[in-house]
């Protein structure tokens, strides 16, 4: 027996040890936690996200989120148990909008607070409220689906 066969012999066990890890990852069905929004409609989408953090309110955006694609705003476990959305139809004008005032602003944005917002130079948006309960992670779908302006907005969350 060479020097060379024990060598070989543990660096198969490794690989094979590899496999099997990968294997069960992939068996045991892991998903990702994080907040996504998947846009079902032909127009490009912006969007923007409300929550509460420890530093108080905050809003912010704009994701671009493209026709019938996914964008992940949060990435990780989700923190809040609400979050709030608010998106508009780049092409078409239409908006997926609620009863909850924030600000935004015509460009990026990351604003702490949801008062003064014209004082403060920003706009007024109505953001959509998700309770995501004990839900590490949520996705909203935005579809052409409902009452006029042709939006509708449901949520979804997985363990």
């Amino acid at each position: 027996m060479s020097s060379l066969a024990p060598r070989t012999r543990i660096a198969s066990l490794l690989g094979a040890l590899g496999i099997a890890t990968v294997a069960s990852f992939a068996a045991t069905g892991i998903v990702h936690a994080d907040f996504r929004v998947c846009n079902a409609t032909q127009s490009l989408v912006g969007v923007a996200i409300g929550y509460r953090a420890q530093a108080g309110w905050l809003s912010e955006g704009w994701w671009h989120v493209e026709a019938s694609s996914c964008k992940t705003l949060i990435e990780g476990p989700l923190s809040s148990r609400y979050y709030y959305l608010y998106a508009e139809d780049a092409e078409r004008g239409g908006r997926w909008e609620g009863p909850v005032s924030m600000c935004v602003s015509d460009r990026e944005f990351k604003i702490a607070g949801t008062s003064d917002c014209f004082a403060r130079g920003f706009q007024r948006a109505g953001f959509q409220e998700y309770d995501t309960g004990d839900q590490s992670s949520w996705m909203v779908q935005l579809t052409d689906e409902g009452p006029p302006p042709g939006a509708s907005i449901t949520g979804t969350g997985t363990r």
